[in-house]
């Protein structure tokens, strides 16, 4: 059985209309149609509507005409068939620089205000767990589809970075991320993390400038380092006035991908992601986002969330459900004594495939020679 075509904009709508006249087997998702009663007339064989807008002509055309319509959800801060992944600017439109409670007013913080009184991660009402569902659902889909295609016909080569949240900007370990996340980026990997404050910011920001000179990330490094931590009032307008002074460079393809979550919506999500997959259910997204990394995972300080993640990765390559990737830990002396994770791993490892891509060092180039490594014996 062929699959449905999705159809998420209304040039691509009038696009397929163009060339096939018709719509069969085809899902269009999100659209604002209440414009378009012309598709009355338009012969549809199963056809889903996925939280569109219609006139009440149309809804009725539609509906007469054998499609399937699910409506999206009213009254929620939020829409649950998104078709495309959140931007910073879109989470949080309305946020001053200059006014640190502004933040309140954007869409990142009104979604956790309505999560948080809609029963925080249990939902109260079905209809409320159902729209959540369904929204992580559409993000999944979205992120699928910018996984699936680079810009030139390939997927995209992942590596994820993490790290624990209370890393200050400012510290040693925040700068070597950085560094590490800039060398990534300048190799063409995507640079994935959690999408949060301290180290997952670090490797974005790293992304961010892989375009520029080496001074132009030190000097940025300082200016962020006025805000150390996301407690701090001034750590988003600091992450602002960055991005301000050294906005991303005109036909710059670098991108990177951060996956937080509003079940810690208390952190909001750094500002550097050029592209957001943000989700209601966190394991979910702790989940995909260790499955999506294909090229590796780098493992810089980090508490209990980080050291879940290593067990979760582990298990991942341990059974090889998306195959084997390096795993890589950066900080010999934390990751063998302060937190002695791996030695361990390396013994549960002993046998399998992924023992080979087990690397711990205390030098970012090679951290970054190892993933290098792995790409070229994958492809050799």
């Amino acid at each position: 059985m062929h699959p449905h075509l999705e159809i998420d904009s209304l040039p691509a709508l009038d696009a397929h209309l163009a060339e096939h006249r018709g719509l069969h087997r085809v899902v269009l998702q999100g659209l604002d149609l209440r414009d378009r009663d012309d598709l009355v007339e338009v012969a549809m064989r199963e056809v889903v509507f996925l939280g569109c807008a219609f006139s009440e002509k149309l809804l009725h055309g539609v509906q007469a005409g054998g499609a399937l319509v699910f409506p999206d959800f009213p009254g929620l801060p939020w829409r649950a068939f998104r078709s495309q992944l959140y931007t910073p600017e879109e989470l949080y439109e309305g946020f001053e620089p200059g006014d640190p409670a502004s933040y309140q007013r954007t869409l990142d913080a009104r979604v956790y205000a309505h999560q948080q009184a809609a029963g925080g991660a249990i939902p109260t009402s079905i209809v409320e767990a159902l729209a959540r569902r369904i929204h992580d659902h559409s993000i999944t889909d979205a992120l699928t589809e910018l996984l699936d295609d680079d810009g030139h016909g390939r997927p995209r080569r992942v590596v994820a970075v993490m790290g624990g949240h209370g890393m200050a900007r400012g510290s040693a370990p925040y700068a070597e991320v950085a560094w590490i996340g800039r060398a990534l980026a300048r190799r063409g990997f995507l640079v994935a993390t959690g999408g949060g404050p301290g180290a997952m910011e670090a490797a974005h920001v790293g992304a961010w400038f892989a375009g520029r000179e080496d001074g132009a990330l030190a000097e940025a490094l300082e200016v962020l380092a006025s805000a150390p931590t996301y407690k701090d009032p001034r750590w988003l307008a600091a992450g602002f006035e960055v991005r301000a002074r050294w906005p991303q460079q005109a036909g710059s393809e670098v991108m990177s991908l951060g996956i937080p979550t509003w079940h810690y919506g208390h952190e909001p999500p750094n500002p550097f992601a050029t592209c957001i997959a943000k989700y209601f259910e966190n394991s979910v997204r702790e989940e995909g986002l260790l499955a999506i990394a294909t090229c590796g995972v780098v493992y810089s300080p980090g508490s209990a969330g980080t050291i879940q993640e290593v067990f979760q990765d582990a298990c991942q390559n341990h059974y090889e459900s998306f195959g084997t990737s390096p795993m890589i830990f950066l900080g010999e002396q934390y990751w063998t004594e302060t937190k002695p994770v791996y030695p361990l791993l390396k013994q549960l490892a002993e046998g399998h495939a992924y023992a080979r891509w087990l690397r711990i060092t205390d030098d970012v180039e090679a951290v970054v020679a190892v993933v290098d490594a792995y790409v070229a014996d994958l492809f050799s």
